[in-house]
């Protein structure tokens, strides 16, 4: 008996042995190789938080004030007589209208300079396939003179204003309650203005990514002929991207981690059996590869594999909601009359901002909403309208 012992324990422990192959690949890739190229990946379970995160706020927040001066200056340079302001919003009905809700926050980032010039930038890019599209600066600053960077959009953009000026503050209106009627006034003023068919409401600190308007277009072409996307609620283009890990209680998640397990399994497996010159299938080893790539796929970031659907429109993922947030939300023409229905009833407090709102009505309205997958913005806004704070990080 413990002569066979032996011959197990030997015959296990050879250098040709799978098991000393697969445990050594486990420790090289999750001991030295993931934690020395991914302690810089701010979305890893890897990054070294200690290390890195307050120079990289810090660089973050040096390069946003740069991208916002450039903002500033590209229409300063911009001649009036280029831009076509849209005065015909009575005889034409834009298939998108792209609303950017914006309030006076810090002076230096202009961040509604930057989305407005990223939108202004892409459509002119775009060319004949955005020319039914529109953009509109909805203006929530309670006494909106003093927004500066919306005085000079004004000459480039159409433009509303939610004028509360001289008014005496309501009492019973909180900070998260005005930022819901602050929506529900810009969304509603869209569809008063133009009639659009779809409204992208975009908040002020949402910059567009460069493949966003190729998306859509394939998102109204394709996606909507099917009568479940096409009735739904609202499209969330951004989820933060802290929050977009396989583990968590959303089951579609759970599915896709799966699935890529399922796939990466046999096809490891096979790399494995010609490089070890051993038979083709093996299901322990097949289960390894599963196990192993599942992991290594979480830990370094499902946010990182989301990135590679940015190669073609088709690729992109539409997944069921979750409740955060609303930098950019996309609703049909009947589906944001139903929303401002919904959200019109509803007082918003402290834990329950109108993104929760949104989120809560789907069951209790009996209602679908959808995710695009990876995010269509980028949120750059580290000083919160709402949320005071002098030392802002990434995370």
């Amino acid at each position: 008996m413990l002569h066979y012992g032996w011959q197990l324990y030997g015959r296990w422990c050879r250098w040709s042995s799978p098991f000393i192959h697969l445990l050594t690949l486990t420790v090289v890739t999750f001991g030295v190789l993931a934690p020395l190229i991914c302690h810089r990946l701010l979305y890893s379970y890897f990054y070294l938080r200690r290390w890195h995160l307050n120079p990289m706020s810090q660089e973050f927040l040096r390069q946003n004030q740069l991208e916002g001066q450039a903002a500033l200056h590209y229409f300063e340079k911009l001649q009036i007589s280029n831009i076509s302001k849209d005065s015909d919003s009575e005889t034409f009905r834009p298939l998108l209208l792209v609303t950017i809700i914006t309030v006076q926050r810090r002076d230096d980032f202009h961040y509604v300079l930057q989305v407005a010039s990223r939108f202004h930038h892409l459509l002119q890019q775009c060319g004949t396939n955005c020319q039914s599209h529109r953009v509109l600066v909805c203006n929530v600053e309670p006494d909106p003179s003093r927004h500066q960077d919306v005085k000079l959009l004004s000459s480039f953009f159409p433009m509303v204003s939610r004028d509360k000026t001289g008014e005496d503050p309501d009492p019973r209106v909180n900070h998260f309650e005005k930022e819901k009627q602050d929506y529900v006034f810009c969304l509603e003023q869209s569809l008063l203005a133009y009639n659009p068919e779809y409204v992208l409401v975009v908040e002020d600190d949402a910059v567009p990514e460069e493949e966003i308007f190729p998306v859509l277009q394939h998102l109204f072409l394709a996606r909507f002929s099917k009568q479940y996307l096409r009735d739904a609620l609202y499209f969330k283009l951004y989820h933060p991207e802290r929050l977009q890990q396989y583990v968590n209680p959303e089951p579609m998640r759970i599915l896709e981690w799966l699935g890529l397990g399922m796939f990466l399994g046999p096809v490891l497996n096979c790399v494995y059996s010609w490089a070890a010159g051993r038979p083709s299938l093996n299901w322990p080893i097949i289960l390894f590869f599963a196990a192993y790539s599942m992991a290594l796929s979480e830990l370094v970031g499902r946010h990182y594999l989301l990135e590679l659907r940015r190669l073609a429109p088709v690729l992109y993922n539409v997944v069921p909601v979750t409740e955060c947030c609303t930098p950019a939300m996309l609703f049909s023409a009947p589906s944001a009359r139903r929303a401002l229905g919904y959200l019109k009833g509803l007082q918003c407090r402290q834990g329950f901002a109108k993104d929760i709102a949104l989120y809560s009505l789907l069951r209790a309205k009996g209602e679908n909403a959808y995710v695009v997958e990876p995010n269509l913005v980028r949120h750059v806004g580290m000083y919160s309208s709402l949320r005071l704070n002098d030392n802002p990080k990434l995370l």
